[in-house]
């Protein structure tokens, strides 16, 4: 049985790794290797001028702003910062009163970055704390607990981000030519780094098990593939009107949604059209709904935003399970309604807001409101391609633009209420029109390159059939009762579903000439199925609908 657990935790890497802490004494015992400076002059093993009260140490760093007026001293770290349970950064610090002039506040901040994007202050996060003269004092940073400032306000809380790799500190503020010497110590992080958190290799999501290229026919307009694509019309919320008050009509005539030049079209307009329940509006446009769901995988999509302040476009997903009029799966899996369905926002843009794209989660837990959210600034949402990815495993979503992750949902304590994201989701693309639609909008469209969806190749949910021992397992997905065949193969046989963390959910022995086992207690999702006798061990991936 111990090779058939080890084997488990590896391929969902479930496994213990070495930590790495963020910290500097100056002394040599610390992690940190990349300090730098801008408009200031540093040392990092000076020493220590003022040995006295709670710092004796022999050295420190020195810092001196010679009038620059955005004068800081930083480091990088080689992962990401993950706030969500550790957000305290501490430092000692003694500026003389003699080293300063102007009339600047006595203070000191601690500036988060992402060292990553071209302008690493335009989302930084940052702390300010007072500081008093001729002393040495510890100075705490609490990213969740203090008052913090986000330079762009639609950035989430610190807590909620995972974008972050750089650590500015600055002394008496910033946008002045004032002068001041400082001494630091004991600069520390009171979390650890992991030896990776490159979040998307939990799980190597790397088989394609469902895409759109939207190549089309070229110089013609064509529609959809309706194998793929579903057309919906009818409003969800009441009878004449969708979420959010939004004035369109959504239709599904090639007018408003096609393929053209290889992308798909979603093409908001300004027009007077009366839908499908004779209700007349001054705009129209489409909402598709994918006929492929599936639980778990990496979503990539490469898309282009429209014009227009009062567009409200989205690229997202909703439980099948969900409840609702009109939709292409409620007939056959509508049981749940919203939110407990579950809602995943991959993407949104609102053109009053040109640049700024948010990914976000709906669910009981926040009553359907939008409070478990995280974006970013972009350049040129709406003239040239992005690439929105979504990486959604048994634990987590991280969600990302252009490789750059800015937003990670992992609820500590999983439950129905804050994590229905274990059952299957379906894709939607569409382009809401909303009460504040300029004057002057006449029709822009979000335009889609591709839309990919993969998962790891031992999660495939094809029949499945191994030749040493000429096992089938089927159906894969399987709703209640799972068949297994032998066909060369006559011992007793013990088979165990673990789920994707490796726990053991259930066990069960068999003959091989038994051939029915009941499933239908399991939630939906992916497990291991794991079957072994005297002989052999094979593992299984199965899909519980």
């Amino acid at each position: 049985m111990y090779k058939i657990i080890t084997s488990l935790l590896f391929i969902f890497s479930i496994s213990l790794f070495s930590q790495e802490k963020v910290e500097d004494d100056f002394e040599g015992n610390g992690t940190i290797s990349s300090w730098d400076a801008d408009a200031t002059t540093i040392n990092t093993a000076f020493a220590n001028p003022f040995k006295t009260g709670i710092n004796t140490s022999n050295t420190v760093l020195r810092y001196e702003d010679n009038g620059g007026r955005y004068a800081n001293v930083r480091f990088d770290v080689s992962k990401n910062f993950d706030l969500s349970q550790k957000h305290t950064f501490t430092l000692k610090i003694y500026v003389a009163s003699s080293s300063i002039t102007g009339s600047q506040t006595n203070q000191i901040s601690l500036k988060l970055q992402n060292n990553k994007i071209n302008a690493p202050w335009s989302t930084q996060s940052e702390v300010i704390k007072t500081i008093s003269l001729n002393t040495w004092q510890t100075v705490t940073f609490d990213f969740k607990n203090d008052a913090y400032i986000n330079i762009d306000a639609n950035s989430a809380a610190p807590i909620n981000r995972n974008d972050f790799n750089r650590v500015v500190i600055q002394i008496n503020g910033e946008d002045n030519t004032n002068k001041v010497i400082a001494y630091i110590d004991d600069v520390a992080y009171d979390g650890t780094l992991p030896e990776s958190n490159n979040n998307n290799s939990d799980i190597n999501f790397n088989t394609l098990v469902w895409s759109d290229e939207f190549d089309g026919v070229d110089g013609q307009i064509v529609d959809l593939d309706n194998t793929k694509w579903f057309k919906q019309t009818y409003p969800i919320i009441g009878g004449n009107s969708w979420a959010n008050s939004e004035v369109q009509h959504y239709t599904d005539r090639i007018d408003n949604s096609f393929i053209s030049n290889g992308t798909l079209k979603i093409l908001a307009k300004r027009e007077t059209y009366q839908g499908n329940n004779n209700n007349s509006k001054d705009f129209t446009s489409a909402r598709l709904n994918s006929k492929f769901a599936f639980t778990y995988g990496k979503i990539v999509i490469r898309a282009k935003m429209p014009f227009g302040v009062g567009t409200f476009p989205a690229l997202w997903m909703l439980g099948q399970n969900i409840t609702e009029t009109g939709g292409y799966w409620a007939p056959t899996h509508g049981n749940t309604p919203w939110p407990d369905c579950g809602e995943i926002d991959i993407i949104e843009h609102w053109g009053d807001n040109q640049n700024f794209v948010q990914s976000a989660l709906h669910n009981r837990s926040s009553f359907g409101g939008t409070i478990n959210k995280g974006g970013r600034m972009i350049l040129n949402a709406s003239t040239e391609f992005h690439i929105y990815t979504l990486y959604w495993d048994a634990n987590k979503m991280v969600f990302s633009v252009d490789g750059i992750e800015h937003y990670t949902y992992n609820p500590q304590n999983k439950n129905i209420q804050n994590w229905p994201y274990n059952a299957p989701q379906y894709l939607l693309f569409n382009v809401a029109i909303l009460p504040n639609i300029a004057a002057s909008f006449s029709e822009s469209a979000m335009e889609i390159d591709y839309v990919k969806v993969y998962q790891a190749s031992s999660l495939s949910t094809d029949d499945t059939t191994i030749d040493e021992k000429k096992i089938r397992i089927f159906p894969n997905p399987v709703n209640n009762q799972l068949e297994i065949q032998f066909a060369n193969f006559s011992e007793k046989y013990q088979g165990t579903i673990y789920d994707l963390t490796g726990k053991k959910v259930h066990t069960f022995n068999k003959n091989a000439h038994e051939n029915s086992i009941d499933v239908s207690f399991l939630k939906s999702g992916f497990y291991i199925l794991n079957i072994q006798s005297d002989s052999f061990s094979k593992n299984f991936k199965i899909l519980k609908n």
